[in-house]
């Protein structure tokens, strides 16, 4: 996350629907239209939106932002990505749930204990989350964030266990640091 770890993305503006400036915004939160549920937005420079949301269309929601009249003023923010403080996020309650913004930066082991890297990214690339591992040598691969490759994820202990196979799986793949 290029903000640090102070502040997570809820979600992105698409595009505008209609010529009034409502907002088509995909969004990151479990409930899609609690993405303007826990205060101001901001975008990546630190500038505040008030967003209200009004209703959902077609796999986004819809919504107005305060100062943005029409069709021009939404087109102009589009692609741009709204956060909030991770402080504003409510506790999970649950030991067995968690933030992906949570796993950034996070010590990564095999089931043995060997260090193996860190998280970098988490990835939804439609067939389900993708961790983006950065290995020791500098490398970065891709794990599939299932039980089976990732059987623990430990929060406060601020590690991930993933299999020796599935790192060796992932190794096995090319990767973008392989790129010509």
């Amino acid at each position: 996350m290029s903000l640090g770890d102070t502040r997570v993305c809820l979600g992105v503006i698409v595009g505008a629907r209609g010529l009034k400036g409502d907002v088509r915004i995909k969004s990151f939160t479990a409930d899609p239209k609690d993405v303007a549920a826990y205060g101001p937005l901001m975008t990546e420079d630190g500038a505040t939106l008030a967003l209200k949301i009004t209703g959902e269309a077609k796999g986004v929601v819809v919504g107005r932002i305060k100062g943005v009249e029409d069709r021009t003023g939404v087109d102009a923010l589009k692609g741009l990505k709204l956060y909030v403080e991770r402080d504003a996020l409510p506790n999970t309650g649950d030991e067995e749930e968690f933030y992906h913004a949570d796993l950034v930066g996070i010590m990564v082991v095999d089931e043995t204990g060997k260090e193996c890297g860190t998280v970098s990214a988490i990835y939804d690339f439609g067939a389900g989350d993708m961790v983006d591992l950065r290995l020791p040598n500098g490398r970065t691969v891709l794990v599939p964030f299932t039980s089976a490759a990732v059987p623990t994820v430990d929060i406060p202990a601020g590690q991930m266990i993933v299999m020796a196979s599935a790192l060796a799986a992932a190794e096995d793949e090319p990767s973008q640091d392989d790129a010509p």
